[in-house]
């Protein structure tokens, strides 16, 4: 039976869409076949086609096909050699492939993988221990993506809000910042301003608003206006907004003005925590010595080899959710929970955090001195940096990303005009060097 919408054909009307998408992004250095730009050999377009022909259009990939990884490099299936630049979006802060990590995952795997939350296992309380005493909390709830530790922070600050605070029932909200990206859930997208992400998705979860980023005047005006506000989610650096890094003590001054209000503070650390951005979690920076009230873990939580990811919170917050009311079949399974502490005890004995901190600085630096008239700015913390394109000088982010690529340094951008930089913290002096000199190579190629 053919599929109708709205008395019209939807395939027809969802190849039109398509190809309406691919006319919009065409001036983003997209080929104009398939929407996708052109592999840098025949064989990397065979993989390429294959996935454009069986997969959802979901996402807009470099034309790179990559087969193997290890430590900061990545290798195509012509066996070039790339540096990762990029860390699956920081889940591979380890490096690739990091031995260490990849012995816990096969060894439990060889014993047991999933039990479900029905019974207990040998190896969830060790790694509830490991966690919660080394980032200061009283308990974990493990889940596996990042986005579902955003919807678990969610749901523990609703129901904090209604058991403890005394919120009149269903009428809890959360603040979230603009230019906010924790995911593509429902839930996710409700509290996005990006139109990519929320536009044709609706109706919108509940309860939420939206304040500027790095505006605590703006937070304190929601929070005296609203008495049934319970929490403020809130990234301690913007990653997908382009690395956007707050004043100093933002993170501090926020808890304080939320405390005042009887509210939360909740720390989405998904991208920025563990050692990333010079400590351990990207909030110490800002936080003198308190933690947030809740904090969201995942990515670098597994060092890239598995969806692991986990909510952190003391007792008052943590156990107004009672059991039964919460949870995941493959949330604290066996193999996530060696992967995780094995992965943690990697960034703690490699000094990782102590790495990012002493070369982001260097990295900045030398940016700053390829002296481009293309770059606009360069900011961030620790190995979490970005460049900003100039956005009037005619060349787009993407473009440059190609370039980079083609030179042997892959990354993405983020917005049209900026390069987020962020290579595994493993990564020495020399070869960040070797690094800089390819971003500098492109950009004295550019006009």
């Amino acid at each position: 039976m053919a599929l109708r919408a709205k008395g019209r054909d939807l395939s027809s009307l969802l190849c039109r869409h398509a190809a309406a998408r691919v006319a919009a992004a065409g001036n983003r250095g997209m080929a104009s076949g398939h929407g996708l730009d052109p592999a840098q050999t025949p064989l990397q377009q065979q993989y390429i086609d294959k996935e454009e022909k069986y997969g959802a259009h979901n996402y807009h990939p470099l034309p790179v096909v990559l087969n193997r990884g290890e430590g900061i490099f990545m290798w195509d299936v012509d066996g070039k050699k790339y540096f990762d630049f990029l860390s699956g979006y920081s889940a591979v802060n380890q490096g690739h492939c990091h031995p260490k990590i990849i012995e816990a995952m096969v060894e439990q795997a060889k014993k047991l993988t999933l039990t479900s939350r029905a019974f207990f296992n040998d190896t969830l309380g060790e790694y509830e221990e490991y966690i919660t005493q080394l980032l200061g909390y009283d308990k974990v709830l493990p889940m596996n993506t990042g986005v579902e530790g955003g919807e678990t922070a969610i749901k523990l600050a609703r129901r904090w809000g209604y058991d403890v605070k005394g919120v009149p029932k269903n009428q809890a909200k959360i603040l979230f910042a603009r230019e906010n990206f924790w995911g593509r859930t429902t839930s996710a997208i409700s509290s996005s301003t990006d139109p990519d992400s929320y536009e044709g998705f609706g109706p919108y979860m509940p309860g939420f608003e939206i304040i500027p980023y790095n505006d605590l005047e703006a937070l304190q005006q929601k929070l005296e206006a609203d008495p049934n506000i319970v929490a403020f989610m809130v990234e301690p650096i913007q990653g997908e907004a382009g690395v956007v890094v707050p004043q100093d003590g933002y993170l501090k001054k926020a808890q304080e003005l939320l405390h005042k209000h009887n509210a939360l503070l909740i720390s989405d650390e998904v991208q920025t925590g563990l050692c990333r951005t010079g400590k351990m979690l990207c909030s110490e920076w800002d936080m003198g010595g308190a933690r947030p009230d809740i904090t969201i873990l995942g990515k670098a939580l597994s060092g890239g080899t598995m969806p692991v990811s986990a909510v952190l919170a003391n007792n008052d917050v943590m156990l107004t959710i009672g059991r039964g009311q919460h949870g995941s079949t493959y949330g604290g399974n066996p193999v996530a929970n060696r992967v995780a502490i094995a992965s943690l005890k990697v960034l703690v004995e490699e000094k990782c955090a102590e790495n990012a901190a002493r070369l982001g600085p260097i990295f900045r630096k030398e940016l700053e001195g390829i002296g481009s008239p293309l770059i606009q700015s360069v900011r961030g913390r620790g190995l979490l940096n970005a460049i900003v394109v100039d956005p009037e000088a005619g060349v787009e982010a993407w473009d440059i990303c190609l370039k980079l690529m083609k030179e042997g340094l892959l990354t993405k951008p983020t917005h049209r005009n900026i390069i987020r930089l962020a290579p595994p913290l493993i990564i020495n002096e020399e070869q960040l060097h070797q690094a800089t000199g390819i971003i500098q190579k492109v950009f004295s190629q550019l006009k």
